[in-house]
């Protein structure tokens, strides 16, 4: 783990110089390889695991405790994905990445965050299993075009069904 400096700018009062003064703050934890992943995975699950209880019809209702009034019963992917935060902060990185999945598909299609949050959970261990077995991350055909690798989805299978009518 790396410890790296931060530059804060802070301003002295009018009556001294008006040049802006740096202090050097060491709050910046780095981490690399494997650990990064495997604890950006665990929190990528964590958020997943909570949202994939709400997928389908017979979905179940999750309950968030709010700081004030009476809790919040939903059954709501996106606002699930939301409500969580976690005190790691390597592990809330990746849930705060499957929580944009949700928001980005929220705002697109209105529907769907819940199949989007466990798909992405899906690519995320494919993505991490294949960089960690020495696969260059930036040459991915995950990144490219996921559809022609229908293995990283798991159970999923696409389907197109002819529109005839």
């Amino acid at each position: 783990m790396l410890r790296l400096p931060t530059v804060m700018r802070q301003m002295r009062p009018v009556c001294r110089a008006l040049a802006p003064h740096l202090t050097r703050a060491y709050a910046k934890d780095v981490k690399f390889g494997a650990d990064a992943r495997a604890m950006m995975l665990k929190g990528v699950d964590l958020l997943a695991d909570a949202v994939a209880v709400t997928m389908g019809p017979k979905g179940r209702t999750v309950i968030i405790e709010q700081s004030w009034g009476s809790p919040k019963v939903t059954k709501d992917g996106v606002t699930v994905a939301k409500a969580i935060d976690l005190k790691c902060k390597y592990q809330n990185i990746g849930a705060k990445l499957v929580q944009d999945v949700a928001n980005n598909t929220n705002e697109e299609a209105g529907d769907g965050t819940t199949t989007a949050t466990v798909l992405a959970r899906a690519i995320a261990k494919e993505g991490f299993d294949t960089i960690s077995k020495g696969a260059n991350p930036v040459r991915s055909p995950l990144c490219h075009d996921p559809t022609t690798k229908p293995s990283y989805f798991g159970a999923l299978r696409l389907k197109e069904t002819p529109a005839h009518w």
